[in-house]
């Protein structure tokens, strides 16, 4: 059965899984539904056409297992709206575990503590200003992982993943074996503060480590953020990256900016992005947007659409 196939026949699952829960038992169905009608210029290449934006859909629930502890799910796939991809499908956040007074465990594919850690401070996530496409490497989604978040205690709280590595080496010269990779991260959120460390160890390469700081603090209508990044190689070169955003609530309106300059992705980078919001209410909202992307050896990208997102 192919990829698609088998995502259907999951999704058609939904509401007799939902007509077998036990009593206490939760289910939800959820999904997400973001698209652009954007032109891009590139360069060489300028293009007018409609893009969707990590739309996706999911089921996640609770089974109630003993007293003060629950098995916990989540299986969430990606939809490909615009027909560009192969696959109509393909996967997002997939895991089980548990969860109670001792915090939670899970095991699955998973975002990693590290990108868990930016929170809210990418105001274009998803969008073609997302961090990933010019501040950072290192926004993973991993196969393979085991982690284990603590309770808050206070605000703060800390998340620890171990990502397996299945492939027993990564040079078959020197026949040099790949570590398994670690993912970690401590945040404290409270009263509208909200700092976070976070790191990787051979998450995004053997021998690669991964630091990254987040601030955030919200103060009535107005959110401030910026994130700071490092990332060392084995070879000694050490790089770097940062970005900083502010939004602003007027009524039903979200004006947002984006700036960031980093070395890790494109040497020179610079990126600076600007956007509104309108919301209808929590579940619809329409946007536009422009983003500016520039670096060393004539990398000149803009990229201005509208769009519209519908949650459920």
């Amino acid at each position: 059965m192919n990829k698609t196939a088998l995502s259907l026949a999951i999704v058609a699952m939904v509401p007799a899984l939902a007509n077998a829960q036990d009593e206490g038992d939760v289910l939800d169905f959820y999904g997400k539904a973001n698209v652009t009608f954007q032109a891009a210029d590139e360069g060489d290449d300028s293009v007018t056409d409609v893009q969707s934006n990590a739309s996706r859909l999911g089921v996640k629930g609770e089974i109630a297992l003993t007293e003060g502890v629950k098995g916990i799910y989540r299986m969430e796939y990606e939809v490909d709206m615009d027909g560009d991809a192969d696959d109509t499908f393909s996967q997002r956040n997939i895991y089980a575990g548990l969860e109670g007074g001792f915090g939670q465990l899970i095991a699955g594919k998973f975002d990693t503590p590290l990108k868990v850690a930016q929170k809210k401070v990418d105001l274009f996530n998803d969008l073609e200003g997302d961090i990933k496409s010019l501040i950072t490497n290192s926004d993973n989604r991993e196969e393979d992982a085991l982690q284990y978040t603590t309770p808050s205690f206070g605000g703060f709280k800390a998340s620890a993943a171990f990502i397996s590595n299945k492939e027993e080496v990564i040079d078959d010269v020197t026949g040099e074996e790949r570590n398994n990779g670690v993912s970690m991260s401590v945040a404290y959120d409270n009263n509208g503060v909200y700092l976070a460390y976070a790191m990787d160890q051979d998450v995004e390469d053997q021998d690669v480590d991964v630091h990254r700081f987040v601030a955030q603090y919200n103060i009535g209508p107005v959110q401030v953020g910026a994130l700071f990044e490092e990332q060392d190689a084995d070879d000694g070169e050490t790089v770097d990256g940062w970005m900083s955003s502010v939004a602003y609530k007027l009524d039903q309106w979200t004006l947002k900016a984006q700036y960031g300059q980093s070395d890790i992705k494109e040497e020179g980078g610079e990126t600076f992005s600007l956007g509104a919001d309108y919301k209808f209410n929590s579940a619809a909202k329409i946007f536009g947007f422009y983003t500016d992307e520039t670096a060393d050896d004539d990398y000149d990208r803009s990229y201005a659409g509208i769009g519209v997102e519908y949650k459920f």
